[in-house]
């Protein structure tokens, strides 16, 4: 029976605005790069990092559970003009994170 994977938990955040500053700049270049540039990325992406910014000064740590906030926060977002969605937001905040955290995401190494 194969292990189950351990919780990743982020460190402490020291400046969460500035995380939320990082965020919404690299999910904008991600949703950028991975479809077409619309206008509606600038806003899916302050939305996520508004989300998790106020996640994180709340003392949340649990890669799990910021993004089942953002993928339950997410769903009142309208993307409608948009090739994405709230689980699509969500997967991405957890691959930049663990990028940035030099944990490859593939494996949980």
């Amino acid at each position: 029976m194969a292990e189950p994977l351990e919780a990743i938990t982020l460190p402490p955040s020291q400046n969460p605005l500035q995380e939320g500053e990082w965020l919404q700049d690299v999910l904008l270049k991600w949703l950028d790069a991975e479809f077409l540039p619309e206008q509606v990325n600038q806003q899916i992406a302050q939305r996520a990092a508004q989300i998790f910014v106020r996640q994180r000064m709340e003392g949340e740590n649990d890669l799990g559970s910021l993004v089942l906030a953002i993928v339950t926060e997410m769903q009142a977002f309208d993307f409608s003009k948009s090739f994405y969605g709230e689980f699509a937001i969500a997967n991405a905040v957890s691959d930049l994170l663990l990028e940035s955290l030099g944990i490859d995401r593939c494996c949980g190494q």
